[in-house]
């Protein structure tokens, strides 16, 4: 089970796929999960990835990984631990898939260290988080479901994934069996639940920060913004300023899907084989 040390003595598992031959053309994907998600979360898009290397990362706090002081759960944190991954692996670039605060993390690597990116995937998300998807993140975050089994909360989970239309039973149940370990007594979070802490500080707060700066510091990577056409996270509005402030930014908008797109929708795989093609 590969893992590494961070440089305040956590233990962070990682994987590590595919082909590491000297002179490959293609560079290494770096896929970094939302919140309260983990690697496991690519599971869907990874038979689609070919001969690509991908490494995927669970953050501290997250499925295999070590918990941290919950302060500790920050972005530049997270972007640290990612630096330290690099280094670990003697990767001096990679391109990075960020789904969520995975693309939070991208962005924040965009402004302190450029120089390790070869291009950048965002999977819905932008400079702006919509208010509304926060809170319905909220509502959740570092509570234990009161269901005691995978198959009863299915029953009630297309009410509770909003956004998501058209989606077999079959996907939502490979969804929450990633989301929530069976345990003795009922569902057991995969995440640490201070996680929590920085969702309610940011609702707390007046205004949320304002992240075009980071943004903006995506300019000349090859770049990929992917928006799921009903998210509450990532609105239209954004998507259309992301673009007219990126006109390099190949973009696409996938249906039936709130936040965030599985990443295996046939919109979704033409849009990654499009930037791909461009590292």
């Amino acid at each position: 089970m590969p893992r590494f040390q961070t440089s305040d003595g956590l233990s962070l598992h990682y994987s590590d796929t595919g082909p590491d031959t000297p002179g490959a053309t293609s560079p290494p994907l770096l896929c970094l999960a939302g919140l309260t998600r983990d690697g496991r979360d690519f599971d869907f898009l990874l038979p689609h990835l070919g001969q690509t290397r991908v490494i995927r990362l669970d953050c501290r706090g997250r499925g295999q990984s070590d918990w941290g002081a919950p302060n500790s759960y920050t972005v530049l944190t997270e972007a640290r631990d990612v630096l330290e991954l690099l280094d670990h692996l003697s990767l001096a670039q990679v391109a990075i898939l960020g789904t969520s605060r995975g693309g939070l993390i991208a962005m924040t690597l965009a402004a302190t260290a450029k120089a390790r990116l070869c291009g950048v995937a965002l999977n819905d998300v932008g400079p702006e988080l919509g208010r509304s998807g926060l809170e319905h993140i909220a509502t959740r975050i570092g509570k234990k479901p009161a269901f005691k089994t995978h198959q009863a909360l299915l029953k009630v989970w297309p009410d509770l994934a909003q956004g998501f239309e058209n989606v077999p039973e079959s996907r939502f149940r490979e969804e929450i069996t990633r989301l929530y370990a069976q345990g003795d007594t009922g569902l057991e979070l995969r995440y640490d639940p201070a996680l929590a802490l920085g969702v309610q500080a940011a609702l707390e707060a007046d205004e949320l920060p304002d992240l075009w700066p980071l943004f903006d510091s995506l300019d000349g990577l090859p770049l990929l913004a992917l928006r799921g056409a009903n998210s509450n996270l990532l609105s239209a509005e954004t998507f259309v300023q992301m673009q007219a402030r990126q006109p390099q930014m190949i973009a696409a908008t996938i249906a039936d899907r709130g936040h965030a797109p599985y990443l295996d929708e046939p919109d979704a795989l033409a849009a990654l084989q499009s930037w791909r093609d461009l590292l």
